[in-house]
């Protein structure tokens, strides 16, 4: 990945009278793509998608959510709408280029419901891991682990989640230095203000209805083993959406922009240089299914007509991937 040629500005932003952290890369006057943490992220995380997209000529603006890392944490009655608020002051500060907005999980909510309210403010959306209808299973799980929090505190609840999200893969070589991995987020987080973010959305309804109202370009994003957030919620948001297109990320789970970061950049990256080089229209979009390459650098496949897309993506036996 490329390496920037300078640190990232911090910028003052506040919205609702709360002070928002936030950082911003890149040259003046780009198109911009502002990310969206998910539930128990915090905005380095992205530091290495800032490096990738800066490199390709891209700004990138990264913060907290309220509740998050260096943002303010209410003590109570922090909802989505505050969320929602602190999103489009970001959006605010980069206006001045055309800006895309990139939401993972919890952070793909929000951005989907910014998208809703305010929709002709975005070159593209791009929602990933993430889900317009708490349903049944997410709903259950979403309790677990909101109890899990209460009763085990942070650490219980990073149990609970690393297994949910990553592969064996990436696992497995780390397995010894977990606690270095738990700490960062341990440090960072606040047990309050994350029993707040989860209460924010069990409970809320169901997105799905005001899908339609989302104008602008829109990319998919879902892992292929994503256990939290399984196809069918994604295929929703693809229905739901006009606009949008499907991308199914092979081998990929929850949290498939840690483990793959290289590869997100590059289908971030794609899915813009598409939408502001007038590429969109006719070649994406128009609510198709895709697969994503293995790694970056390579194309986009159709996914086959033949196949049922909420079930599986078709290899053959004995091929290779």
């Amino acid at each position: 990945m490329p390496t920037l040629l300078t640190e990232p500005e911090t910028l003052r932003i506040e919205a609702g009278g709360r002070r928002i952290f936030a950082e911003l890369a890149g040259p003046a006057g780009a198109p911009c793509f502002v990310l969206v943490n998910g539930l128990t992220q915090y905005a380095p995380l992205w530091a290495v998608h800032r490096n990738g997209l800066v490199g390709r000529g891209y700004r990138v603006a990264t913060f907290d959510l309220f509740g998050q890392g260096q943002s303010d944490k209410p003590a109570l009655f922090i909802g989505q709408d505050d969320q929602v608020q602190a999103l489009d002051a970001i959006i605010d500060r980069v206006a001045d280029a055309p800006v895309f907005v990139a939401g993972i999980s919890f952070g793909g909510v929000i951005a989907l419901r910014h998208a809703i309210a305010h929709g002709g403010r975005l070159a593209g959306l791009v929602a990933l891991s993430t889900f317009a209808t708490l349903s049944p299973q997410l709903r259950l799980i979403g309790a677990a682990l909101l109890r899990g929090l209460v009763v085990g505190g942070i650490d219980y609840m990073q149990d609970l989640l690393l297994p949910m999200n990553l592969s064996d893969a990436w696992l497995g070589p780390r397995l010894g230095d977990l606690r270095a991995v738990k700490h960062a987020g341990f440090v960072t987080n606040d047990l309050f203000a994350l029993q707040n973010l989860m209460q924010s959305f069990i409970g809320e309804p169901s997105l799905a209805p005001d899908l339609p109202r989302i104008g602008c370009p829109t990319m998919i994003l879902n892992g292929e083993f994503d256990f939290l957030t399984p196809r069918h919620l994604h295929d929703e948001l693809r229905r739901g959406i006009p606009d949008s297109e499907l991308v199914l990320v092979p081998r990929a789970y929850h949290a498939f922009t840690l483990e793959l970061p290289e590869l997100v950049v590059d289908l971030f990256a794609g899915f813009a240089d598409a939408v502001l080089g007038g590429l969109w229209q006719g070649r994406r979009g128009g609510q198709r299914i895709w697969v994503a390459p293995e790694a970056a650098g390579g194309a986009l496949a159709a996914f086959p007509e033949g196949f049922d897309p909420l079930r599986a993506i078709p290899v053959p036996l004995g091929g290779t991937r």
